[in-house]
């Protein structure tokens, strides 16, 4: 049976790591299962703010992938400092605070010389390029996946000039993403990223979100059909882990400066304090990028000595290290421009066998997950008392050889279920 074509334009691919690439790795994985060849649109020359070759080894090798280059700021903005640039790349914007002028400055050309983002400059040479190419190659729908939201301009021209399907999905909202406020917009620009959501929104033939709750917040500016597709977990060819000897609380991922959970320390620094051997056994596990900010809070909460800062590992290292911590952090901003993001690693935290404390907005979509699964526990941050209460007990049960999940009903979950769904969509 001859495989039904699909182009789909993202800019995060191996060797990129980091969360943002598992998703379209894993679709693309399963889609030929499904009667579906992918051919995969990347930048040939991107500017990735994380790097792991060993997700190279997970590209299908039934996936067709084309490549055009891209002409980045952030690449040029590196001569003056590459540190920097890095991590405004991916996301990590210093408190407003304690911003350097060069840090200004790189905020604010970020978000009004390039909007939506500063992958803008290669929408108009994809267009060209991908317009042949869909012609030649006869093919019939397209998905553009963003962030960066400029890949869904590409679909944009792509859906006006030829007559194809488009599918826009959005691993993350638009305009109202966690870090979109702090990226020193005018008016003109705050306008401008509006006007250019709302004219994809009810342009595209479907769109893909990953929670309910940007469902919603899209229904009320298109009326074009949305489908839920969260994020999930894969079969990860791991070997079998011999859990922590210390109580370790693991937090994998970025930690950025907004992403800073201070009834977290306050609890752990009281806990150290009030409780016979818990500083003997105490270990604060954090993997991935972590502010200074971060760094800085801690250090006055004086959980410096109980630190092991491992930095960014691979994906493979990350998934060990979730299946031997003994308990595993999800932290998100506490605003009510988060309550719809459910971290990918949300998944991988729920195949691990290991209870996850995640401390995030009332009301947040990934809370229901957790409970009903029954993988953990969510506070908001108001529940000090509680969360103190839920670490004193699981490091009892770690002190009796006891702490374990119990989870139920993740099989919804899986990656190849998931690609299921997208793949009837697709046809």
């Amino acid at each position: 049976m001859e495989l039904k074509k699909i182009l789909i334009i993202t800019y995060y691919f191996p060797p990129a790591g980091g969360p943002g690439v598992q998703r379209w790795l894993k679709f693309v994985k399963y889609l030929p299962d499904f009667g579906i060849q992918p051919i995969v649109y990347i930048p040939e020359n991107p500017t990735y703010p994380i790097i792991d070759e060993g997700l190279m080894n997970e590209v299908s090798d039934k996936a067709i992938i084309i490549k055009k280059k891209i002409l980045e700021p952030y690449g040029l903005a590196s001569v003056f400092s590459k540190n920097k640039t890095k991590k405004i790349s991916s996301g990590i914007i210093p408190n407003a605070r304690k911003q350097t002028r060069l840090e200004q400055l790189l905020i604010w050309i970020r978000g009004n010389l390039f909007i939506p983002d500063a992958r803008v400059l290669w929408v108009k040479p994809s267009v060209r390029f991908l317009e042949k190419y869909i012609q030649e190659n006869n093919i019939e729908t397209i998905i553009t996946s963003g962030p960066p939201h400029s890949l869904h301009l590409i679909g944009l021209h792509l859906k006006k000039n030829l007559t194809i399907k488009w599918i826009a999905d959005f691993r993350d909202p638009w305009t109202t993403i966690g870090y979109h406020k702090a990226l020193r917009l005018s008016d003109y620009s705050k306008k401008k990223h509006k006007t250019l959501e709302k004219i994809v929104l009810n342009t595209a033939d479907t769109i893909i979100v990953t929670s309910n709750t940007t469902k919603i917040e899209f229904q009320a500016i298109t009326n074009k059909p949305i489908e839920v597709i969260t994020n999930g977990f894969d079969v990860e060819k791991v070997e079998p882990q011999s859990l922590d000897e210390k109580f370790t609380l693991a937090h994998i991922g970025s930690l950025l400066s907004e992403r800073n959970p201070i009834i977290l320390w306050q609890v752990l620094s009281e806990l150290v304090k009030e409780v016979s051997d818990f500083s003997n056994h105490f270990q604060l596990k954090l993997i991935g990028t972590v502010s200074q900010e971060i760094l800085d809070t801690l250090q006055r909460y004086n959980l410096n000595e109980f630190i092991n800062y491992l930095g960014y590992v691979s994906h493979q290292e990350a998934i060990a290290h979730q299946r031997k911590s003994q308990v595993l952090l999800l932290i998100e901003i506490n605003s009510k421009d988060t309550m719809s993001i459910i971290p990918g690693k949300l998944f991988e935290y729920m195949v691990s066998e290991r209870p996850i404390l995640a401390i995030g907005p009332r009301g947040s979509d990934f809370a229901e997950i957790m409970t009903t699964t029954n993988t953990g526990v969510f506070f908001d941050y108001g529940e000090k008392d509680k969360l103190k209460s839920v670490i004193l007990n699981y490091y009892h049960q770690f002190l009796e050889g006891k702490l374990k999940s119990n989870a139920v009903g993740l099989q919804q979950y899986s990656r190849k279920n998931l690609t299921e769904k997208l793949a009837k969509l697709i046809q």
